[in-house]
């Protein structure tokens, strides 16, 4: 008679036989529960027919865990698709096999017993009003059996011992991009192992600005004009193309990654909002890094809520404006050229209908005298970590604006042109949250092989090899949600719902990853000495800018129950 040990290995290979059917086939019910779920909470909060902001208040929670709902079906989706475009290009392998087994085993597991927020929030299918029959959808034989054998041990395990052999591949598992993205991927992870990663730490520890010379030849590689269109002196890449860099280059070190942030941002508003002569201006410059932008939306007292800004600017005789007010949290803001600066033109309004946006320029300032530029000061706010382009509020008294410089030239399209650019920063934030956690996944597993405990090495440990087998499952889901959304934006197609639902995992899985990484470490994970404390805090501030995790929940919400 065979041990009890032996039994379960009999019965759960590591492997599932014909997994690509069992997984295919647990997405439909995973939708249907979604539907339902859908249904009932449009019932809970719809008033005189049309959905109520305050009724979606009244029951945020649900509302939330809807979001999350989603999110999870949506990865699951794409987690199909990406193993059938690998299966059609013959690279779905067996660390593809089991990166997907072990993903829908855990994914398809919480959406049956509680999604994980957060470490402290749970939500559950009953919390959104679902009954016993509605959750008995997800009571198929194909999810019983991936939720029972799909996330073990024995496949975890497994899954490290190739991430092992195969240490030297640029990404566990194939991404499913094609030769050209990953030939970019692997130029920028280059650029990052020979020259950031060296420094990275020591910039976080002395809270020292990211050198120039690293601007300079980002700016020789392109990055800041990655996805600006060629005739306006950029590359005209896509998307993809975008978050293949930025992922690679956090992997390094999130501040140099989040260097293109900011051109991105002032070129989406210009290329959607600007007028001709505008593009022909600033594209060019901000493409080859002759002009750094900084982005100056947020008040000190009104975080997400940017409807309520009180920052105002009047125009003067001449056509031109100035500025009065306070911003806050404003990345790399002294050693930039021009600001895109939303404050309110029109008096008389309290909400987004009176604001506008500026391309205000300035004098970049150094460190003896961060602000030169008459009509504005400003000071630094210290951070736990995102140090490298460093964060200050900025105070302007009639702070002098070209006329030309209001964007596309008309009062009042601030906060729409602003709207226009969340796709691409939320697309590039998820990118920015993968290397993260990459780079997490990275350095716990060097130390995970290196530290020997108790006569071995700590990866020998199942709950050691355990979390970094799911830290790289985790990314690869965040990576196929957040390249689907970048398709879907190639595309020209809407994709505010599926660029949240990246930028809101990606920043869980990165949190996670970190902290897990940081578990890995011991004690010596607390110490500052070990780069994964930096990691820690660098991925502490993914879920709070560019939509704070429940902001996101909440956009992600309304727009699955309008």
């Amino acid at each position: 008679m065979a041990h009890d040990g032996q039994d379960v290995a009999m019965a759960n290979p590591i492997i599932l036989t014909d997994l690509l059917s069992l997984t295919g086939a647990a997405v439909s019910p995973a939708e249907a529960v979604l539907e339902k779920a859908r249904a009932r909470m449009r019932d809970l909060v719809t008033v005189n027919g049309r959905v109520s902001g305050g009724a979606v208040e009244a029951h945020q929670f649900a509302a939330h865990g809807l979001a999350w709902l989603a999110t999870y079906v949506e990865s699951l989706r794409q987690m199909q698709n990406w193993a059938n475009r690998l299966t059609e290009m013959g690279k779905f392998g067996e660390v593809e096999q089991l990166i997907q087994q072990i993903a829908f085993g855990e994914y398809l597991s919480q959406l049956r017993g509680g999604i994980q927020m957060n470490q402290g929030e749970m939500v559950r299918l009953h919390d959104l009003d679902l009954t016993d029959s509605d959750i008995a959808l997800l009571d198929t034989p194909e999810i019983q059996t991936l939720c029972r054998a799909g996330n073990t041990q024995a496949a975890r395990t497994r899954l490290v011992e190739l991430m092992q052999e195969r240490s030297a591949e640029l990404t566990v598992g194939h991404s499913g991009l094609d030769d050209e993205l990953e030939m970019i991927r692997e130029q920028f992870r280059r650029f990052s192992v020979d020259k950031v990663e060296p420094h990275a730490h020591e910039w976080h520890l002395k809270d020292e600005l990211i050198p120039m010379e690293i601007i300079e030849e980002l700016a020789e590689m392109g990055v800041f004009g990655l996805t600006i269109p060629e005739e306006y002196g950029g590359f005209g890449l896509s998307k993809a193309s975008m978050c293949v860099v930025s992922e690679e280059l956090s992997r390094g070190y999130i501040g140099v990654g989040s260097l293109g942030t900011r051109s991105e941002i002032a070129a989406e508003l210009i290329i959607a909002g600007g007028t001709e002569e505008q593009k022909q201006k600033w594209l060019p410059r901000l493409a080859s890094a002759e002009t750094l932008p900084t982005a100056v939306f947020t008040e000190p007292n009104t975080g997400s809520d940017l409807g309520s800004l009180r920052t105002r600017a009047v125009k003067d005789e001449n056509g031109d404006w100035k500025i009065t007010g306070n911003k806050t949290w404003i990345t790399h803001a002294a050693r930039t050229h021009v600001m895109t600066l939303l404050a309110r033109t029109i008096p008389d309004t309290t909400d987004h209908r009176g604001l506008s946006m500026f391309l205000a320029e300035k004098t970049p300032g150094t460190d003896e005298a961060p602000f030169p530029t008459e009509g504005m000061t400003g000071g630094e706010i210290e951070v736990l970590g995102y140090r490298g382009m460093k964060e200050y509020e900025l105070a302007f008294d009639n702070f002098h604006v070209k006329g030309e410089n209001l964007l596309g030239g008309e009062e009042g399209k601030g906060f729409k042109q602003l709207m226009e650019t969340f796709e691409s920063a939320r697309i590039q934030t998820a990118a920015r949250a993968i290397g993260v956690a990459q780079s997490a996944l990275d350095v716990g597993m060097r130390y995970a092989i290196d530290r020997k405990q108790f006569g071995k090495s700590l990866i020998a440990f199942p709950r050691v090899s355990g979390k970094l087998a799911m830290m790289a499952v985790e990314i690869m889901v965040a990576r196929q949600l957040t390249y689907f959304s970048a398709w879907e934006k190639d595309n020209g197609n809407r994709c505010d719902l599926e660029a949240g639902m990246a930028k809101l995992l990606g920043a869980r899985v990165a949190w996670s990853a970190a902290d897990n990484g940081l578990q890995i470490h011991g004690g010596n994970g607390f110490a500052l000495e070990y780069g994964i404390s930096r990691i820690l805090c660098d991925a502490r501030i993914l879920n709070i800018f560019e939509g704070a995790a429940e902001i996101q929940a909440q956009v992600i919400a309304r727009r699955l129950l309008g």
